[in-house]
């Protein structure tokens, strides 16, 4: 068996897709001649805790827990947040904040803390991986991002010791959505770029989740860079629920920022429950997990309060059991410049459920090529609420029947995490022959 040390930030019990990814393949490498040692933190900035993720880690993967320094105390000092808050990411809030402590910390956050908020862990993180690796000796190193501090540690790793390194982007680094949010000087931005080209060429080996996050690091970079996307363990849907035929919900798993405010899903619904008294008696819409403000302040405004729940975050199997139940499965992407790479981890969660999918986005993005060739749904344009409602039609009337949505079970398979895993493995494969 070969060794693959995996540095990350997300681990369970933490929650979210960026936990699931690394934590699935560990699950499934071990059978592809792989043993996985994790190196993350003990005391994570964590956006929730699902402890039942716990039980995804196999007894032989070893994880090493070391203590890290954030400035999150002291960022929540600042705004007036309670020391028990989770920071979210995306920019995502709950509540209106004050604008001036935010934006301050927000600049803060952007030219002091490069690449991000976990720049203080790398040197401690290098200098002990060096030393506990030189009597534990590995085949290769993974660094999966962001936190884009990772790809750091990884980077130092391979120029101390000259090991394999496989760099996961799971989302852009200068090209992410929300980099403009930041505020960045001038010499903050090219520290950045000057960063993200280095990582990006001291790599064995670099992948990412979307063919359009590809192309643009490979714009950056000038090399191959390989797509290993997000996907789904069919051992988590299992015994889930049947669809509730007595309202016809939509329901969108996981966070929702601003950016993903379905503002023309919200018009196309209100002329239909204003149109149709049948309609207007079965619609439910169900946010599950944190949502921003302005999506609340959406609703109310297009006059759908009295259908709409918000939900606290469920773990992970409890959230997937919810959304098995649904009418409609509700993707909104980032109404963003970069939007036409995002494939959120959500997206092959929705294709496992096999209920139909509404994604707010790109027809053209590769989101909408997924859903396309997996005959999952429809995707609209962000403003095109007339596309929108003629497909909330064609979705209620299956409703209404009770008929199952045909979605192409063999494309979808295409998408399993043991199929994803075996990838991942061939890579891993590939770089440490070299040495």
């Amino acid at each position: 068996m070969k060794k693959v040390l995996i540095i990350t930030y997300y681990w369970p019990p933490g929650a979210g897709a960026g936990v699931l990814r690394w934590l699935k393949f560990t699950r499934y490498l071990e059978a592809r001649g792989w043993n996985s040692i994790v190196y993350t933190p003990e005391n994570p900035e964590a956006q929730g805790t699902d402890h039942s993720l716990e039980k995804d880690i196999l007894p032989g993967v070893k994880v090493i827990k070391r203590p890290i320094t954030e400035p999150y105390r002291i960022y929540k000092i600042i705004t007036g947040r309670s020391q028990d808050e989770r920071i979210q990411s995306g920019f995502l809030s709950e509540k209106k904040r004050d604008s001036i402590t935010e934006k301050l910390s927000v600049w803060i956050r952007g030219n002091f803390f490069i690449p991000d908020a976990r720049r203080l862990w790398v040197r401690p993180s290098v200098n002990y991986l060096s030393r506990w690796l030189r009597s534990n000796p590995v085949d290769a190193v993974v660094s999966t991002g962001p936190p884009h501090s990772m790809h750091l540690i990884g980077m130092q790793l391979k120029q101390r010791l000259g090991l394999p390194w496989l760099a996961d982007f799971r989302d852009p680094w200068t090209q992410i959505d929300f980099y403009d949010k930041l505020m960045l000087c001038k010499w903050a931005d090219r520290k950045n770029q000057r960063l993200e080209k280095r990582v990006l060429a001291k790599a064995d080996k670099v992948i990412t989740v979307s063919e359009d996050c590809a192309r643009g690091l490979e714009m950056i970079s000038g090399r191959k860079v390989d797509v290993v996307s997000n996907g789904f363990d069919p051992k988590d849907f299992k015994n889930l629920p049947g669809t509730d035929h007595g309202s016809f919900s939509i329901i969108h798993l996981g966070s929702a920022n601003a950016d993903r405010n379905p503002v023309t899903l919200f018009r196309a619904l209100r002329e239909l429950i204003e149109e149709s008294g049948v309609f207007r008696q079965k619609l439910r819409i169900i946010f599950t997990g944190k949502t921003d403000f302005s999506i609340k302040e959406s609703i109310l405004e297009h006059g759908l309060s009295e259908y709409t729940s918000f939900e606290p975050p469920l773990p992970y199997r409890e959230a997937l059991a919810k959304a098995a139940r649904a009418s409609v499965l509700l993707l909104p992407l980032n109404n963003t410049k970069n939007v036409s790479g995002i494939t959120t981890g959500k997206l092959f969660d929705y294709l496992a459920l096999k209920r139909p999918v509404l994604c707010i986005g790109p027809p053209g993005g590769n989101a909408a090529d997924i859903i396309r060739r997996t005959n999952s749904g429809y995707t609209v344009d962000f403003g095109d609420h007339k596309a929108c409602r003629k497909i909330l039609l064609e979705f209620f009337e299956k409703f209404r029947k009770r008929e199952s949505w045909p979605v192409k079970e063999e494309m979808i398979r295409e998408y399993d995490r043991r199929a994803l895993t075996d990838r991942v493995a061939g890579l891993l494969d590939c770089i440490s022959k070299k040495t």
